[in-house]
Formats: C-alpha cells, sequence, structure tokens
C-alpha cells in the first residue's frame, strides 16, 4: 500500500477529488491472512467490489492496480457491470502466468502503462501481450522507467488519471 506508485496514485486521485479504496492484498503489510497465489487475493478484490456496491452505494468503480496488483485487480474487470474499466501499471504478464491475462480480458476501456526498461514486466514482450487484448485499449511507455517507476511515479500517476476522465 505504501509503494511508491500506488501512493503517487492515489494522492494524485485524491488531489482530483476522486474516492479511492486501496489495501493490501493478504500477507503484506499490517494484512493478516497468507499468502494464496492469486486465488485468495482475486476474492478479496471482489470483497472491496461488494463492499462498495453494497455498503457505500458506488455506481461507478475503476480499478488501477500495479505489478502483482495489476495482474490480480485488473483480473476482477468483468465481476460488475458496475465496474467501467482499469489501468494496469507493470502488468506481470510472463510472471503471473496466463490465467490472469484472460480474466482481465474485456471490452471495456484498458489503458496499460508500461517503462521501457522494465525487465519484471518485461518491456520486450510488451507488445505481444498488448495487442491480445480487446478494444479500446490504450498504452503509454514511460521512457527510462523501470518497473520500480524510480522519479516516474507522478507521470504514471498523471496518465490514470487522464485516461479516467475520458469516460467517467
Amino acid at each position: 500500500m505504501w509503494n511508491s506508485v500506488v501512493s503517487e496514485v492515489f494522492n494524485h486521485s485524491i488531489k482530483n477529488n476522486i474516492s479511492c479504496l486501496r489495501f493490501n492484498f493478504r500477507a503484506v503489510g499490517g494484512s493478516t491472512g497468507a499468502h494464496s497465489s492469486g486465488r485468495g487475493e482475486l476474492s478479496d478484490v471482489k470483497a472491496c467490489i461488494d463492499f462498495l456496491i453494497n455498503n457505500k452505494k458506488v455506481e461507478n468503480i475503476f480499478i488501477c492496480g500495479y505489478s502483482y496488483g495489476a495482474a490480480i485487480g485488473c483480473s476482477a474487470v468483468n465481476y460488475s457491470e458496475k465496474i467501467s474499466g482499469y489501468a494496469a501499471i507493470s502488468f506481470p504478464w510472463d510472471f503471473i502466468g496466463m490465467k490472469y491475462k484472460k480474466l482481465s480480458q474485456t471490452n471495456k476501456p484498458k489503458l496499460f502503462i508500461q517503462g521501457d526498461r522494465d525487465d519484471i514486466a518485461n518491456y520486450n514482450k510488451f507488445q505481444e501481450h498488448y495487442d491480445y487484448y480487446l478494444e479500446p485499449k490504450e498504452f503509454r511507455i514511460v521512457s527510462g522507467a523501470d518497473h520500480f517507476y524510480g522519479g516516474y511515479e507522478n507521470l504514471a500517476a498523471t496518465e490514470v488519471f487522464k485516461f479516467y476522465e475520458t469516460f467517467i
């Protein structure tokens, strides 16, 4: 939750009056539970979506995730019609496996942000993975950024916000 990329997207959203919910996955930071290789984490994302819809009466949900959070969070895109789309920052397709690539497939708007020096969410395979997705889709390549976006966090957050504004 306190990762610099996640924090910058969160802070940028709050500054622009966008309500946000951010959380750590199970067994991360102060969260309880045990890591479950995606199964339980995906159910955690769905529980957050249910909370927003049922308890907070949210009518429009936009998912944004970074790295593992992109793979898991964006995989819930089709869980509810109230989810309008997503932004995935450094989706680790080759690391996480085909299951989450398939689950994140949707006809809802998608933005993929990728650093051109990322060797974890391998930049050299970005176009191949991006081509898999249905329209509407967009991407932004952050020149000079590796997987951790040191010094580029604000640029990534700004791109998320600009994309969000186009359809919300």
